[in-house]
Formats: C-alpha cells, sequence, structure tokens
C-alpha cells in the first residue's frame, strides 16, 4: 500500500513537471514533511525501514541532487523531490532510484528525436517541456518516476 502512495504522489510530480517544468512545493515539502513526521513517531520510513536509514538516504540524496543543481541542470523541486523521497525510502532506493532515472534519462536522450516526431500534436504540446532539445535542463521527476517503476521488482 505505501508503494502505491509512493508511486502517485510520484506519477502526479512527474506530470506537474513534463508540463509545467516545475513541481509544487505544496507536493515536495509537503511529502518531506510527511516522511519526516512519520519517521519520528513511528521510528521508520514510510516504507518500514530504520529512521536513521531514511535519514542517511535524505541526506544521499541531497548529495547526488545538489551539484547537478548548482551546475544548472536540476531544478530546486528535482532536489526537494529526491531528498522527501529519500525520507521516505532508504539510501538502496535512493540509489537505484537515481541510476535508473540516470539511465531512463539518457534513453530519452537517444530516442526521443525519433519518437518525438511521432506523437500526437495534442501530446506534444501536453509535455511540452519534455521535447528533446528545447532545453538543457530536462524536467527530472518523470525520469525519477521510471527509476523508481525499475527499482521498485528488485529492492521491495
Amino acid at each position: 500500500m505505501q508503494s502505491l502512495v509512493l508511486l502517485i504522489w510520484l506519477a502526479v510530480c512527474a506530470a506537474q513537471d513534463a508540463r509545467q517544468r516545475r513541481i509544487s512545493n505544496a507536493l515536495t515539502f509537503g511529502a518531506g514533511a510527511l516522511a519526516l513526521i512519520h519517521l519520528s513517531v513511528t521510528g521508520t520510513t514510510w516504507l518500514g525501514t530504520d529512521a536513521q536509514e531514511g535519514l542517511w538516504a535524505g541526506v544521499i540524496a541531497l548529495a547526488l541532487t545538489l551539484p547537478g543543481y548548482f551546475m544548472g541542470r536540476m531544478g530546486a523541486g528535482d532536489v526537494k523531490l529526491m531528498t522527501a523521497l529519500g525520507l521516505a525510502t532508504n539510501g538502496l532506493f535512493i540509489l537505484c532510484t537515481f541510476i535508473g532515472a540516470g539511465v531512463a534519462s539518457l534513453l530519452w536522450l537517444l530516442i526521443a528525436p525519433r519518437v518525438w516526431l511521432h506523437t500526437s500534436q495534442g501530446l506534444r504540446e501536453h509535455l511540452r517541456y519534455m521535447e528533446p532539445g528545447v532545453s538543457k535542463k530536462q524536467p527530472f521527476a518523470p525520469f525519477v518516476l521510471v527509476g523508481v517503476l525499475l527499482s521498485v521488482p528488485w529492492i521491495h
């Protein structure tokens, strides 16, 4: 059940990022606050690992995303999203998700120029920020969602 709620939250964040190239603070700070409350009340992360592991996962998420933010490759919403995800899960989950997101992003860069041309105009307009070559800073949350979907079978 917790994994399903996590996936729904990530799907909402990914959809918003793909449409607007931003993620609402209510989604990122809200999830982070709920994860911290859950950690302090239960002593475990949302997925059931030790609270200390969730705190370390939050630190790992910051360490992986802040360089991209400072180089202008990631937005602040991406940093907050990954940190909240770290607080809700564990270090292995965050590492696998980040690797999966990186692989998904690389694959998108390779196949998107061919696929984008064959996508319906309505979908292209709806997801305009996913268009290849538009910006050096692609929306990251859709790739995080793919990374989580790739990670769940291996970790959970």
